[in-house]
């Protein structure tokens, strides 16, 4: 992640924004690094740190589940609790803005370990929301579609580095063809972007924030779909 911090300082250089902006490197697993960043003067924390394992739930290795669990809703409690007390110890009525994504509210084949870790977040934020309200912390979510970053086709890999022909019933011919159908259809990030920016300068706003519209939609549809799905 550190040539990502040059990359960046550079930008900000070329902005002219250096005097106002702070770039470093935060891996929320290295506690070094939570500890470097634990006297910084900040109101607005964006937790936003994720990994992603894929493949079918009913053979991927449990273990990359865990790990997935880990950095994805572990780790980042932990550095939000860290936060919260902070904040309630000086009195700052800040603000936790928890990015979660669109299978934080669904689900799709082969990305179940991933939105399992965004359904945690999903519980966790709700919680955190009415838990906080009386010391004036506020909680919102950030929920984005799929955007062609070049995350979601990169965790889709992870599926083929365990999935074996010889030892799964699931076939990778068919996995990788279910992958390509989900995938064949994002959006534009600069999108997803400008709606952060603007969520997260915004002094008020509402606590859930599903991006673009098209997903608010879907995700909607498959929830009340949910209540009348018969098995």
């Amino acid at each position: 992640m550190w040539p990502q911090v040059t990359e960046l300082r550079r930008h900000i250089e070329e902005l002219g924004l250096q005097d106002r902006v702070t770039v470093d490197k935060l891996d929320v697993l290295d506690a070094r690094d939570i500890a470097a960043v634990s006297d910084w003067d900040f109101d607005t924390f964006v937790s936003n740190a994720a990994i992603g394992e894929c493949g079918p739930l009913a053979e991927i290795p449990v273990e990359l589940v865990r790990r997935t669990f880990e950095t994805n809703v572990f780790a980042n409690l932990e550095l939000t609790q860290r936060v919260i007390r902070t904040w309630v110890d000086a009195g700052t009525a800040g603000r936790v803005v928890i990015v979660s994504s669109m299978g934080g509210m669904l689900t799709a084949f082969g990305l179940g370990p991933y939105c399992a870790t965004k359904h945690a977040l999903e519980a966790i934020a709700a919680t955190l929301r009415d838990e906080l309200a009386p010391t004036g912390i506020t909680v919102q979510t950030i929920n984005p579609g799929a955007y062609l970053t070049g995350f979601n086709d990169r965790i889709a890999d992870t599926a083929f580095r365990w999935l074996d022909d010889a030892a799964n019933f699931n076939r990778s011919e068919d996995v990788r063809a279910r992958f390509a159908d989900i995938l064949a259809d994002q959006f534009e990030p600069q999108d997803m972007i400008d709606k952060m920016v603007e969520i997260i300068g915004s002094e008020q706003g509402t606590y859930r924030n599903v991006w673009p519209p098209e997903t608010e939609q879907l995700i909607k549809e498959v929830q009340q779909a949910a209540w009348t799905r018969k098995v």
